[in-house]
């Protein structure tokens, strides 16, 4: 800048930093005439900076009153706040993090930002070499550039004040406030939205530490939309199971599901699921994809894969589909034998016309202790196993959902069905022979026996459900002619 005749104002730190590179620079109490107060909070806050930087030029009022007052205008601002959301996620409380909330860098930016046909505002360290380049070229930016870069200053600052009362919320334990500000951040443009003619990209939550997006692509073309839902759908299935398991998804629900001691056993018995549907899917694996895994998937198209890690043997085979995208998540430790999510507390948010629905996940563990035998047969082991896979599974169907299960694997999936009978009609369907001593879920209770009906004449043995139902007794009497056993959870699982 010094280069380019340009005079630089600095505070004490950047001065030290540019002083350590043989950069000259006044200290802003140079400029203000006033020594810092209150140990450094107060050092920018002063007329003599902020009329400097909300003069207009061209109006000569704002002219004299700044010849009057001796102040020199400043025609660019570069700051870079004090890092309040790094220091509160490394766990720094009380007055250390007050200390964080930057005061002064703020103003500045939103200031110089009011007065950007005047100002160069910079609020991105990225943006430093592009600025310095027009500059070099023009002595001055344009003032496309100048906007854009008000925009920037603005949103930075709003996502600043947006996590500062994020935290502070949180520490008055205020789960639902009047005014809920969300910070997005992108993370990548996607190749399109839903549909080709539609435009998308991807935002982080700031502030949330998700899979999605700190996930790294290894392998293939830029991601859609719709693969994202899938992909997201994929990892939470896969990584709801302490054991091996392997999800492939379709439009968002999957179409097998299947835990085994084993990750590529996991994939062949999700596969026979329902093998048709699969083609074009999602896989989601919990553990590190290995050549085995990757010579299993061959001859089936898929659009993705998402796991943990790949071996190093695995990578090849899976790069010779061009267009496969090839998706890690590391970083995700096995805690209890699971992969630990990092975003289990956050907010669920869908959206509506006008406005935003905010709900806490479906993320409780089931209370597998409190589940109730209602039938005269208990179910048997091999039965209760499968019965609390099966519940786990159609937690990630939408409703009405039903899921049919045997050995750890689904033989059959009713997704969102208008009538829940319905639902049980496609699982039956879809598992074919295979329904035989298969075990049920429900995502929620049976109003009607029909539902139960259809899964007994299939050859099902145990329905796991939340119950709650005014007909209940109904539905107990029925399972009961039919000789099956069936639990009740006392939980709902509604996928929307």
């Amino acid at each position: 800048m010094q280069d380019l005749g340009w005079e630089l104002i600095a505070t004490d730190g950047t001065r030290a930093a540019l002083a350590a590179e043989g950069i000259t620079s006044r200290s802003v109490e140079d400029v203000t005439g006033q020594p810092a107060l209150l140990g450094g909070r107060v050092k920018t806050l002063h007329p003599k900076i902020h009329a400097a930087l909300l003069a207009r030029r061209d109006d000569p009022v704002h002219r004299e009153e700044l010849k009057r007052e001796g102040i020199e205008p400043i025609d660019l601002v570069a700051v870079n706040l004090y890092p309040f959301a790094e220091h509160a996620a490394s766990g720094k409380a009380g007055s250390m993090l007050l200390d964080q909330i930057d005061i002064g860098g703020a103003t500045i930016l939103r200031a110089a930002a009011k007065n950007y046909e005047h100002v160069v505002v910079v609020a991105r360290p990225e943006r430093y070499t592009a600025v310095l380049d027009e500059l070099k070229q023009r002595n001055n930016v344009s003032l496309e550039t100048r906007r854009v870069l008000a925009s920037e200053a603005f949103s930075h600052t709003a996502a600043y004040d947006a996590a500062i009362a994020s935290r502070f919320a949180s520490e008055a334990g205020v789960q639902f406030p009047d005014e809920l500000t969300l910070s997005l951040r992108k993370v990548r443009d996607l190749r399109y939205g839903e549909n080709p003619h539609q435009q998308a990209a991807m935002y982080a939550v700031r502030g949330e530490d998700g899979a999605m997006t700190t996930m790294q692509q290894l392998h293939g073309k830029a991601t859609s939309f719709n693969n994202m839902l899938d992909i997201n759908a994929a990892w939470r299935v896969a990584v709801d199971f302490a054991q091996p398991t392997v999800a492939i998804i379709k439009h968002q629900n999957p179409c097998g599901v299947a835990s085994d001691n084993e990750i590529t056993k996991a994939y062949r018995r999700a596969f026979m699921c329902d093998s048709v549907s699969a083609f074009g899917g999602i896989v989601g694996a919990n553990r590190i994809v290995t050549r085995e895994l990757a010579e299993a998937m061959e001859g089936t198209f898929y659009e993705a894969i998402i796991a943990p890690g790949y071996e190093d043997e695995a990578l090849p085979i899976l790069r010779q589909r061009k267009n496969l995208e090839i998706l890690a998540v590391p970083g995700h430790a096995i805690v209890g034998g699971r992969l630990a999510r990092k975003d289990g507390g956050a907010f669920d948010y869908k959206r509506i016309a006008g406005g935003m629905l905010v709900q806490t996940p479906d993320e409780s563990a089931a209370d597998e202790g409190n589940f109730k035998v209602a039938t005269e047969r208990g179910p048997s082991l091999e039965e209760l196993t499968d019965l609390l896979f099966a519940w786990r599974c159609v937690k990630h169907v939408t409703s009405n959902a039903i899921v049919l299960a045997k050995g750890l694997a689904t033989v059959g999936v009713g997704p969102g069905q208008m009538s829940r009978v319905v639902a049980v009609e496609t699982a039956v369907r879809k598992a074919g022979e295979n329904a035989r001593l298969a075990v049920m879920a429900s995502d929620a209770y049976f109003p009607f026996p029909d539902g139960i009906e259809v899964a007994a004449r299939a050859g099902v043995t145990a329905i796991i459900q939340p119950g709650g139902s005014l007909r209940d007794a109904m539905m107990i009497d029925t399972a009961n002619k039919n000789h099956m056993a069936m639990l009740f959870t006392g939980r709902r699982h509604f996928k929307h």
